[in-house]
């Protein structure tokens, strides 16, 4: 009788914390034995030569969501965590989105019905846009079934939050043990310059990146995490995309403070100059914050070898483009404000980041399994059980070829969207074998589970998003009284004496 379901024979196992060459036993669709010299099994794999790592997490991405003017995303979760699982990923979080008005807990039915379509196993952050008393009152049940992660937006009509709504949701974030997660730009800033650009003429996908330079982003992350501070609730901001916004962010790191940063693939590869392409072809690369320097794609790499950035996502949004409910809904010629914002990138984010990191020695292998899978498992609740590769832990596994050469395509991807905007890219280093909970899914190009398969992951409190205990006064507001026994902050004066 075979002892294992699967063995994967005679791989180099890489985790964050380091690597080894042995087999890897599954049973049970969980991880059971790491040794040499495994007994026999039902099913193996040959891993001889290649790299096995932990299945990839994407903590940032964008699934049937509705969108305001009649634009679609393009992908269901049945296509996108197909596409997630032939890039590596065996996790999504994806968002629950509330509209202006809605009811949260309705769109949280909605969503996990829709999911039950999904390839690979999810969770759920929740998007506030308008945290009314009836939505804040709905919000702690939500968070202990399991969503303990809530994300809001300083800018973007009509989800943005002004800062006593920030603060509103902060307090509840800070009373139930949740992160918050924040896409951080002024959007008064990016407002008033939208309008002056248009009124000027200059309407083209290049003035996108004139419309929000980084200081509008480094102004908004400032704020962000200060107000959290406030507060003492731990913050992740969303896809940073430059060297003063990582500046801003590790000084509050520095200070102790307990803020998270994630960056992506297409701010590590494109600039403000790609967007100035021919025949419209420019708006493929719109999204938000813009795409910036060279020397801030340096920075940004420097910040991940750091541990400034901790985690590299997709933002996958989407959005077709030669589609009248994609980037073109308002013509081939329409104003950069009136472009769908956002890129695919779900299947391509692992082995994008891979081969322009790993590849060419800007970070390690251990870096690698970090970032794209055990710190988003660390910083949104599911470590051990996902992001890692040890005994106890769900058989998510990715078999990865690091020699392998591929000219990145649209024809060989597997979203719903007809464009790539690493069309062209070569990349060295590709996943092969895709597992999931012991169960091959994805092998040498080829679908072998189908959708439907992937479960929920309800989150329990944990210690990793627990509040550091400072405030910078006696004053908790959160609770709304006065404490001796609180550890609070306060300013050093020019004496280095606290004033």
């Amino acid at each position: 009788m075979a002892n294992y379901d699967l063995v994967v024979r005679g791989g180099l196992v890489v985790t964050a914390g380091g690597r080894m060459r042995c087999d890897l036993g599954v049973r049970d669709g969980r991880i059971v034995a790491l040794e040499d010299g495994l007994g026999k099994s039902e099913n193996e794999i040959d891993a001889r030569g290649k790299l096995v790592l932990p299945g990839g997490i994407d903590s940032h991405c964008h699934i049937e969501e509705p969108w305001t003017g009649g634009a679609r995303n393009a992908d269901s979760f049945a296509s996108a965590t197909t596409a997630a699982a032939f890039g590596g990923t065996t996790t999504v979080i994806p968002f629950i989105v509330q509209q202006k008005g809605q009811r949260l807990n309705q769109e949280a039915r909605r969503y996990h019905r829709i999911a039950q379509e999904s390839l690979i196993d999810y969770t759920f952050h929740l998007i506030v846009s308008d945290p009314s008393p009836t939505v804040l009152e709905e919000l702690p049940s939500l968070i202990a079934e399991g969503h303990r992660s809530i994300k809001v937006f300083l800018t973007y009509d009509p989800v943005f939050l002004n800062d006593l709504q920030y603060l509103d949701v902060l307090a509840v974030a800070r009373e139930c043990g949740a992160l918050v997660t924040v896409h951080a730009e002024n959007h008064g800033a990016i407002r008033w310059m939208t309008e002056r650009l248009l009124s000027a003429g200059l309407t083209a996908p290049m003035h996108h990146a004139w419309a929000k330079p980084i200081v509008v982003e480094r102004e908004a992350t400032y704020r962000a995490i200060a107000l959290a501070e406030m507060l003492d609730v731990p913050l992740q901001i969303f896809h940073v995309s430059g060297g003063e916004v990582a500046e801003e962010i590790a000084r509050a790191q520095a200070r102790g403070v307990k803020v998270f940063a994630e960056t992506c693939p297409q701010y590590l590869l494109f600039t403000a100059d790609d967007l100035d392409r021919p025949d419209f072809e420019g708006a493929k690369l719109i999204f938000s914050p813009a795409p910036r320097t060279h020397s801030d794609q340096d920075a940004l790499w420097d910040a991940l070898a750091r541990g400034t950035l901790d985690v590299v996502s997709s933002d996958h949004a989407p959005f077709r483009f030669d589609d009248p409910e994609g980037k073109m809904i308002n013509g081939n010629n329409a104003s950069f404000d009136q472009v769908p914002n956002g890129v695919p990138g779900i299947e391509t984010r692992m082995p994008v980041l891979y081969s322009e990191g790993v590849s060419k020695g800007r970070i390690d292998l251990e870096t690698f399994v970090a970032l794209t899978c055990t710190n988003p498992a660390k910083l949104f609740g599911l470590y051990p059980r996902k992001g890692a590769l040890q005994i106890g832990a769900d058989a998510d596994i990715v078999i990865w070829d690091p020699n392998r050469r591929v000219c990145l395509q649209n024809a060989i991807l597997h979203h719903n969207v007809d464009y790539t905007p690493y069309e062209g890219i070569e990349i060295t280093g590709w996943p092969e074998t895709t597992i999931a909970r012991g169960e091959i899914v994805c092998d040498r190009g080829v679908l072998k589970a189908e959708p439907g398969r992937g479960q929920f992951l309800a989150r329990e409190p944990y210690d990793y998003i627990r509040p550091s205990g400072r405030l910078p006064t006696p004053f908790d507001p959160t609770h709304g009284k006065a404490t001796s026994t609180q550890r609070f902050t306060r300013r050093a004066g020019r004496n280095g004496r606290a004033t």
